[in-house]
């Protein structure tokens, strides 16, 4: 009795100080976000200009992650939305809607009046009602610096077969957030986790909302029994029986002043709606046999079929002394919920090994061993090994290797053009090793489109489209290909001469950071167009009036030239907020 109490206290103080967290973030963060409603009513205003339903035939959309692809219900179509891209020096987001017609093999760009504003990380959901309908909920804004985030809580629907977009306006729903995941169950839609950051400090989300499609409706649910911990980026999906599956995710908590530990997270759990009881719903943990994922982040899920969930790459980060490295995923794994149970995906084309990118350059012949053993051990012939470089324009070397098995004595005869791994042919055609690459699934066919992976300090932001035929799991098939290496980056820049020259790079994108020199004495700022520093022991109330032109001036670029003055100032006084805290 006594331990239990005890227990139950604990889990009570455990929900406290989440919720002082999440009110702390949520103050800290407001000022932030009023900073980026005025860039995001800038973008607004320029989406204002649409008037009609314009769809336009076009190349392959650009690079991109963190967007989300879905599967018309009625159509061979698949609709690809928002989502964002990073060049070294500038965050961008997209809220574009396109189309890919499976068919014809064909891109189209659909501008739409009154979208959805720019957001990336969000939810997007199908439904088949009134023709086919696509629910999206929540992500997130940037700044172009990637130093501030905005995080959405509206809901919206396109109606596919007008091709019109909604906002739906309905109380009591979940707070902003990014990461989250959702899925829909009979009549409604039921979401799940998620994250919310601010420049200082962040909160992740383990409650379980449901929106009524009917009645146009939020309700929180408050399943019973001992779910999942807070996370975002988890797989959920819905079993057969009518259950939602969660696993996976991750979340990070800070260790110590400025220093987070992530943790990419593995248990499983079922959420199971409580029979002859409306609205209630329980808790489980479950440990499904098999051959289970690797812990790693980023992952994709798309639904199978026979009711099986896949999942799709990833990255695990290993943090080795003061270095992140990470290995980026091309795997597949299955589960089967009415087995409760988990296998790998094998494809019956040329046998090859997982293979793995490295951050920055690996050598040596680490991972040998088990390469052999998957190749069928020491009694067959040696595996055949085709290696590629990628090397990025800091110099880093990123190495792809393939590992091909070498027919055994019992298979069928190696042609005579096959003797050695520089004749053995072109590697097997697949998507490379990525995370947060956006999936979709029609007639039983997987597509895999973007997504993102590292090389040293360079991030490379995929475009590249593939898909594979889950029936017969023989081959990948490339429908768009992308050479990494001709993907602009703009390295960070501190001295003079570099920031000129990323300023010609940039070709006076609107939200430039830097400006002439010969106005920075009068704000203030440095001769490098460096924002003012903060003198010791300096209030922000002094700190304010005495810079105020030099934010002014940037805030101005920002929100653009039609912006109010209101709306300058305000975003004025958020950044040099915000740069004050971060220099405190």
């Amino acid at each position: 009795m006594g331990k239990k109490g005890k227990k139950e206290k604990k889990g009570r103080g455990a929900e406290k100080t989440a919720a002082k967290m999440e009110k702390k973030v949520s103050k800290r963060s407001r000022k932030e976000e009023e900073d980026l409603e005025a860039l995001i009513a800038h973008f607004q205003t320029l989406d204002a200009r649409k008037t009609q339903i314009v769809e336009t035939p076009c190349s392959p959309p650009s690079p991109r992650l963190n967007a989300s692809l879905s599967a018309h219900p009625e159509k061979d179509e698949l609709i690809l939305f928002g989502g964002e891209y990073f060049n070294g020096q500038k965050t961008f987001l997209y809220n574009e809607l396109y189309v890919y017609n499976i068919r014809k093999d064909s891109w189209s760009k659909v501008d739409i009046p009154n979208p959805p504003p720019r957001r990336c990380a969000h939810q997007a959901v199908v439904v088949p009602q009134g023709g086919g309908q696509l629910w999206v909920f929540g992500g997130e804004f940037a700044s172009p610096d990637g130093e501030q985030f905005y995080h959405y809580k509206d809901l919206w629907v396109l109606h596919l077969a007008t091709k019109t977009w909604e906002q739906v306006k309905a109380t009591g729903g979940p707070s902003g957030r990014s990461g989250h995941r959702m899925v829909a169950w009979k009549r409604q839609l039921i979401l799940f986790g998620g994250f919310h950051e601010s420049t200082r400090d962040y909160v992740y989300y383990n409650d379980v909302y449901a929106f009524n499609l009917d009645t146009f409706t939020w309700s929180k649910l408050c399943p019973s029994g001992t779910g999942p911990s807070p996370r975002s980026g988890c797989q959920m999906s819905v079993t057969p029986q009518g259950s939602i599956v969660i696993y996976g995710g991750y979340s990070k908590q800070r260790v110590k002043k400025d220093v987070d530990k992530g943790t990419p997270h593995s248990d499983m759990f079922l959420l199971k709606p409580d029979e002859g009881r409306e609205g209630r719903w329980e808790w489980s943990r479950i440990n499904p046999a098999g051959v289970k994922p690797t812990p790693r982040s980023g992952f994709s899920v798309a639904m199978a079929p026979n009711h099986q969930t896949l999942l799709f790459g990833g990255v695990c980060d290993e943090e080795e002394e003061e270095r992140l490295e990470g290995d980026f995923f091309n795997d597949l794994y299955f589960y089967d919920a009415a087995r409760n149970r988990w296998f790998a995906g094998q494809l019956k084309g040329p046998k090859t090994e997982k293979r793995r990118r490295r951050r920055g350059k690996r050598a040596g012949p680490e991972g040998a061993g088990e390469q052999e053993q998957a190749c069928g051990g020491a009694s067959t012939p040696a595996p055949l090994e085709v290696v590629t470089e990628v090397v990025a324009e800091d110099g880093t070397v990123v190495t792809i290797k393939q590992m091909v098995c070498a027919p055994n004595a019992a298979g069928p005869p190696q042609p005579e053009d096959e003797d050695s791994p520089e004749e053995a042919g072109s590697p097997a055609v697949e998507p490379s090793p990525r995370s947060n690459a956006m999936l979709a699934m029609k007639h039983g066919v997987l597509y895999v489109y973007g997504g993102m992976f590292e090389a040293g300090d360079r991030q490379v932001t995929l475009s590249d489209l593939y898909c594979l035929d889950l029936h017969k799991m023989e081959e990948w098939k490339a429908l768009v290909e992308m050479d990494p290496e001709t993907q602009e980056w703009l390295e960070e820049t501190d001295s003079d001469e570099d920031s000129d020259q990323a300023e010609g790079a940039e070709g006076g994108e609107e939200e430039e950071e830097e400006e002439e020199e010969e106005d920075s004495a009068e704000d203030g700022s440095s001769e490098d167009g460096e924002p003012p520093a903060v003198a010791p022991g300096e209030r922000f109330a002094d700190y304010l009036p005495r810079t105020e032109p030099h934010w002014v001036k940037h805030a101005r670029d920002s929100v653009g030239p039609n912006a109010k003055e209101k709306q300058v100032l305000r975003a004025a006084q958020a950044m040099a907020r915000t740069f004050f805290d971060s220099s405190a």
